[in-house]
């Protein structure tokens, strides 16, 4: 009787000091991407809104005005053209009133996400830098995005992917949206944009010249120094109009390609593809409304809506497919085809 007294003095004893010691930390790799609350691996550098030096689109007060400017009532008072606090929304459209109510309090599964996801869309930010596109977007547009992908590849995540972020109207409710920091797409005799920002260096090669107003630009990777992918910017016409553009830095396709491996594992229905003619080749121009209803896969702004033009003629599509390609049928975990073991 002893012997049993003494064992259940040590269960009890245990099971306390088991409720009362600290759980183990698990560091995350800093590579996660945020669905549903679960984390899921990409192969490269993330920061959530949840990071030191993340953008959080959660938060109602402007990022980048004075402290005290910063608060809803504050902001309305400048910005009255506001229309919500939340710069976000319920992704609602393919829901049935029942899972509505299941999901309004933020209770989404995995499953259902993936039922409702079956789009990425990419912009280009014509801000140049992630820091003003958040400030843009955030501060004075009451817009959101789930991801800004600065010049130096780090990819920053503003939102939980279950969000319906407001950057691509009609494809909202049923899309993720990237920003990739670059100056954008312009006529050909309007270079001035270009000829700030690319300037040449002693070998003539085009190097990224942030404009000094924009004060400490917030690039992740210190002394980093962007360059385009190709030394000289490229002709294309979109929407039936002829523009110019610089490329994307090397280090923004890299990660780029990472992402959309990791978002096309994750979510079945986001097909590793981009919009096609009968011909193959890629359609520079908004969808018929009846095919962009039944799209599935990788698309532009400009696929979305006719008075938009990015990511912009200097896009590389193929480069992009055809690296997503390549990890997805290698698939691993740094691919996103596990979720995070971190807690």
């Amino acid at each position: 009787m002893r012997k049993i007294s003494l064992l259940l003095f040590a269960a009890i004893t245990l099971l306390f000091a088991s409720c009362a010691a600290p759980r183990t930390f698990v560091p995350r790799k800093g590579d996660e991407i945020v669905v549903a609350g679960q984390l899921f691996h990409t192969g490269t550098k993330i920061v959530t809104w949840m990071d030191p030096g993340g953008y959080d689109a959660y938060r109602v007060e402007r990022r980048f005005v004075p402290y005290e400017q910063s608060s809803w009532a504050e902001t309305i008072k400048a910005k009255p053209e506001f229309g919500a606090p939340n710069r976000y929304g319920l992704r609602f459209a393919k829901l049935s009133p029942e899972e509505i109510e299941r999901v309004r309090g933020g209770g989404w599964d995995l499953p259902l996400l993936q039922r409702t996801v079956d789009q990425f869309v990419i912009h280009y930010d014509v801000c140049g830098i992630a820091k003003q596109c958040f400030n843009i977007l955030h501060d004075h547009r009451d817009l959101s995005v789930h991801f800004m992908l600065d010049l130096d590849g780090t990819i920053y995540q503003t939102l939980d992917l279950k969000e319906r972020a407001y950057h691509a109207t009609i494809s909202n409710h049923r899309s993720i949206g990237i920003e990739i920091a670059n100056m954008g797409a312009y006529g050909p005799n309007d270079t001035k944009t270009l000829d700030t920002w690319y300037q040449r260096d002693a070998n003539g090669k085009p190097v990224i010249q942030i404009p000094e107003k924009l004060g400490d630009p917030l690039i992740h990777t210190k002394n980093f120094v962007g360059r385009p992918a190709r030394d000289e910017p490229v002709r294309g016409v979109i929407q039936g109009q002829e523009l110019v553009q610089y490329d994307l830095t090397p280090q923004q396709y890299a990660a780029l390609i990472k992402l959309t491996a990791a978002l096309c594992t994750v979510f079945p229905q986001i097909k590793a593809d981009y919009p096609r003619d009968t011909a193959g080749k890629e359609i520079p121009h908004k969808l018929p409304d009846d095919q962009l209803a039944n799209y599935q896969g990788v698309l532009g702004h400009y696929h979305v809506q006719t008075n938009k033009t990015d990511p912009g003629p200097a896009f590389d599509w193929e480069k992009l497919i055809k690296g997503v390609r390549k990890l997805i049928g290698g698939a691993s975990e740094a691919v996103g085809a596990k979720p995070s073991s971190a807690k």
